[in-house]
């Protein structure tokens, strides 16, 4: 190609005169080096809060096949840790009282063995009642008390199975939720048609976690975000179709658990599970049990190995993840050791070149070329292109993952000499099969989803069953802007590509009025924010326009005063209050720095205060100590910790730092 980055090959020389900032890179370098996996990959702990490995303990006691001893005594030592003073579990380090995650945790430990007498289980227990009681837990948790015999069915929102016979232009249809939705829903309804009992081996209950006696209770809580008309419409709807549903005739009930049948055994993904996320995985299971098959049953079987290697289990404790991400973790690891590298990547037995090749070449063969997921619903005519999260997912891939990819290979091609004739051709056309893709799954609004295009039927999270309000997909500003980084790092300008402009235009819609961006998949508007304005850097937007300056400004009122930037996970609280601050995290300190210098902020103060942050805490083994979450499955119901995280941010932010100073330049020339 006719367009490298000049001599400077994967980022400028270092200088020798950044003293403690290039030891620290050094040092960081080495150790994201030392956890590559042999074959190339990286893949980094994903941990949520305690719902998974309680979940996970359930689970395995409705099958009547409870884990092995070692693996619950494990669990219960992570399930105790925990365990808040107050007795109760968060959401999220350091977060308030949750009753669902409460629930499940209690229940957890008393099936595993723990007495209900004892002080912690006690101290839980109060923290409940106090809260309500286990009545005013989640959909899914009563759900979950209903399979036990805890609750009556009626706690439960109707959700008969007979959906999966309407048709696509019905207001509720499969494809018009979210990939996670439907991939939990079409085996629930299943396992809500059967109303299986769990085999429950140990016979344990959990009465004394309710105020009043579950039977009696006449009003279960809804969805926290209700809103006039659409709560009351479906709440109507839900007290007609409970009523009705044992009315309805036994053929079209039978077919109708075959559809939902077929759809998730086309959709099984071997080892890798149905979505490649948890809950998706253990309903998949449940409903195969529920159908009569036995626990030898190869689809069963298959299914419990992909929640198997969902565990990471320790010396001292285990815990179960909602899923893996090996391609997300190999992606950004690649960016940062690019920015990091401080040699000429002219050899590749250099260690950062090797490394970020032998990365490059694991993710390639992932790009999901041949098959049409439930994307191409909505975009029939799409050609696939995208990579997956997870290590299998082809079904669902997504546009976040696709562009972090596209943006390190077309990174490596520009920059390395090394990369040529057919390799690159290769690279070349893998990057523009994944444009293409991206491209096509562009929202009527100019935005971009993570897995679909225009999932935002906005009525759909006000069904009772939706209380979490989180069953849509649609465009946001971190998804948004990951694509539109994407196409300027391609050489795309919004005066020439329409779908460019377009997408800048819905990004200047969504800035906040302080200036900063929602983050839908990160912590919250720091993460918008950094992913915004690298966008609008890789566009080539002025330095001075109004939306980067607004920006660039509210990210310095808001640096703590020990210079590193936090903010918790309260800032998603319904009726927006933005940003809530927080301890300082080393990613979100490393966001808010390559946020400011994508702004032209590399000399302010600010930033220089971000950097020494960064260099006082690192750690003796070159990363950074990290507990807080600062990433989002669910905006107020589920959280999660990216343990590489505070491996690769920081070095990143402070290469990048080295970079631009070395370089004599005020912005990077990559869209990330």
């Amino acid at each position: 190609m006719d367009d490298r980055v000049g001599a400077a090959t994967f980022e400028a020389q270092p200088s020798a005169g950044f003293g403690p900032i290039e030891a620290a890179i050094s040092r960081g370098r080495a150790a994201l080096l030392a956890t590559q996996k042999p074959d190339g990959h990286f893949v980094f702990e994903l941990e949520a809060d305690v719902s998974i490995p309680a979940e996970y303990i359930l689970f395995r006691h409705f099958l009547g096949d409870p884990a092995e001893a070692e693996i619950e005594r494990k669990i219960g030592v992570y399930l105790r840790r925990h365990q808040t003073a107050a007795g109760g579990w968060p959401l999220f380090a350091e977060g308030v009282f949750n009753v669902s995650s409460s629930v499940k945790a209690y229940f957890a430990l008393k099936i595993i063995g723990d007495d209900p007498d004892a002080p912690h289980m006690a101290k839980a227990r109060n923290a409940i009642l106090a809260h309500g009681g286990a009545a005013q837990s989640n959909v899914f948790t009563r759900s979950l008390l209903a399979l036990y015999g805890e609750v009556p069915w009626r706690a439960v929102p109707a959700m008969p199975v007979e959906i999966m016979h309407l048709p696509r232009w019905f207001p509720f249809h499969l494809s018009k939720i979210s990939y996670w939705g439907r991939t939990v829903i079409a085996p629930l309804i299943v396992v809500h048609a059967l109303k299986p009992r769990a085999k429950n081996p140990r016979k344990i209950t959990v009465s004394e976690l309710f105020v009043a006696p579950a039977e009696t209770v006449s009003r279960w809580p809804g969805a926290p975000h209700k809103s006039f008309p659409w709560t009351t419409i479906f709440g109507a709807i839900d007290r007609v179709l409970h009523k009705t549903e044992p009315l309805l005739p036994a053929r079209s009930h039978q077919t109708a658990i075959d559809k939902a049948v077929a759809f998730v055994t086309e959709r099984l993904n071997g080892e890798d599970g149905l979505g490649a996320i948890y809950p998706a995985m253990a309903y998949s299971a449940m409903m195969f049990f529920a159908l009569g098959a036995p626990l030898s049953d190869s689809r069963i079987v298959q299914i419990r190995k992909a929640i198997d290697r969902l565990l990471v289990i320790k010396d001292d404790e285990a815990y179960c993840q909602p899923c893996v991400s090996p391609v997300w973790d190999t992606a950004l690891a690649s960016h940062a050791l690019m920015e990091s590298a401080s040699q000429r990547l002219e050899a590749r037995a250099a260690p950062a070149a090797a490394a970020v090749f032998e990365a490059l070449d694991w993710l390639k063969p992932l790009q999901v070329l041949d098959v049409k997921g439930d994307w191409a619903t909505q975009n029939p005519d799409v050609r696939p292109g995208g990579w997956a999260f997870q290590y299998a997912n082809p079904h669902y891939p997504d546009l976040d993952d696709t562009a972090v990819v596209v943006l390190a290979m077309d990174r490596a091609v520009k920059t390395s000499p090394l990369i040529a004739g057919e390799e690159e051709t290769a690279y070349v056309e893998a990057i523009s099969r994944a444009r293409e893709w991206i491209l096509g799954l562009q929202s009527a609004n100019g935005g971009f989803g993570a897995f679909d295009a225009d999932n935002d039927r906005d009525y759909l999270n006000y069904i009772p069953f939706a209380d979490h309000g989180a069953l849509l997909d649609p465009p946001t500003a971190d998804v948004t802007a990951r694509c539109v980084s994407m196409l300027g790092q391609l050489g795309e300008r919004p005066e020439t590509s329409p779908a460019l402009s377009r997408a800048i235009d819905y990004l200047l819609s969504e800035q906040e009025e302080e200036g900063s961006w929602f983050g839908r998949w990160g912590m919250n508007y720091i993460y918008g924010t950094w992913s915004v304005l690298s966008a609008f850097n890789a566009v080539e937007r002025p330095a001075d326009c109004p939306a980067t300056r607004k920006a660039a400004a509210w990210l310095k009122r808001i640096q703590n005063p020990d210079g590193g930037w936090g903010e918790d996970g309260e800032s998603y609280a319904l009726g927006y209050k933005g940003y809530d601050p927080a301890p300082s995290t080393a990613s979100q300190t490393a966001w808010a720095l390559l946020a400011l210098m994508a702004a032209g902020e590399v000399d302010a103060p600010e930033v220089a205060l971000g950097l020494d942050y960064l260099v006082r805490t690192q750690a003796d083994d070159g990363f950074w100590d990290e507990a807080r979450f600062t990433a989002t499955g669910f905006p107020r119901v589920f959280y999660l910790r990216y343990h590489g995280y505070a491996k690769f941010f920081p070095l990143w932010a402070m290469a990048r730092y080295r970079n631009l100073k070395s370089g004599n330049r005020l912005k990077t020339r990559f869209g990330m």
